[in-house]
Order: structure tokens, then sequence, then C-alpha cells
């Protein structure tokens, strides 16, 4: 019988629109948060078996690459656009918001290489326990961190974005996951 773990569908947003493409992002991160919980539960009554295997190696491969690109696309791109947007301004409570986000951002990878061990012995077919605390601890950090850019960064970011600055956002985001660069819709239509 198959176990439903991650491994599925997502909301579609492109670079084009980076930060509705972040915004998705947070979605798949809640839909693997999801995932590592059942088959975190899933682990205290049955055997590895080929749905544990594939649903281990599934959570490492979105944490390993999409979530760290997550963090960097915020890191390296959004949050210094939208401090150089505030240039000549009173830009602190941006610089502090972007500054908690960072040390969050740190926090969530340290949880996730506590994780990751036991996450990578399931994936090979070994048996591992998933410590059922510090999943939801993990998941729990990374909530508070994903509802804090929903209702502050991302809103905060749309309305002090340029289009330029978004396309910049948009093109490293891409070039980050070694995707060529697109024109971009709002250099076409100038």
């Amino acid at each position: 019988m198959a176990v439903d773990f991650p491994g599925f569908a997502s909301p579609a947003a492109g670079f084009e629109v980076p930060l509705e493409m972040l915004a998705a992002c947070h979605l798949r991160i809640a839909q693997h948060h999801a995932g590592l919980q059942r088959l975190s539960a899933h682990l205290a009554c049955h055997v590895v078996d080929a749905d544990v295997r594939a649903a281990a190696a599934a959570v490492m491969r979105y944490f390993d690459t999409a979530a760290r690109h997550h963090h960097e696309d915020e890191e390296v791109d959004l949050f210094p656009a939208l401090i150089e947007s505030m240039a000549g301004s009173d830009a602190v409570c941006l610089r502090d918001m972007v500054a908690e986000l960072t040390t969050d951002h740190r926090e969530i990878e340290r949880r996730w290489q506590d994780l990751r061990p036991a996450l990578e012995l399931l994936s090979n077919g070994a048996n591992a326990e998933l410590d059922n605390q510090a999943v939801d601890e993990f998941v729990s950090v990374y909530q508070r961190h994903i509802a804090r850019e929903e209702s502050d960064l991302l809103p905060m970011a749309s309305r002090l974005l340029s289009d330029a600055d978004l396309d910049r956002v948009g093109a490293a985001m891409r070039k980050r996951r070694g995707l060529g660069i697109q024109s971009s819709p709002h250099l076409e239509h100038r």
C-alpha cells in the first residue's frame, strides 16, 4: 500500500514574478514539512520500505536544493534590493527584519543538518529513527519564519521594488538554478 509522502505537484510561478515564486516556494516548503511529519509518524509503527526510502530521498532532495536556493534568493538578491530601495531613507526597521530573517535561515539550516543524517540512512534503506520533537521544532521554526515573510517581507518588497529590481531578482533566481536568462515581460512593454 502506497503511503502519502512528498513528491506532488505544487503551485506554479515563474521567475518573471519572483515575489510570487517565493510565495509559491513557501507552499512547497509547507508540503514538504507535512511529508516529513508523516514520515516521522509512519516510522513509529512501520519498517523501512520503498515508500519510506522514496519519501526520505524526496525530503532530502528538496531541503538540500530548493530550500537552500530559496534562502539564497532572499539573502543574495531580495534583501539587498530592498535595502537599496530604501537608500537615503531610514531603513532601520527593514535592516532589522532582514537581519532577523537571515538569522532564521541559519537556525533552519542548522536544524535541517540535525535531521538529515537519519533521512539519508532511511533513503538508503537502513533503519533509523527520526526524532519527532526535532521534526516538529524544525517545522515550527520554519512556519514562523514563513509567516513573517508572508505578512511583512513580501508585501514590503511588492511596494518598494521597481519592475527593474524585480527583473534583476528573477534573473538571479534563474541563474542560481542553472537556467538561461529569459526576457522579462516588464522589459518587453517598455
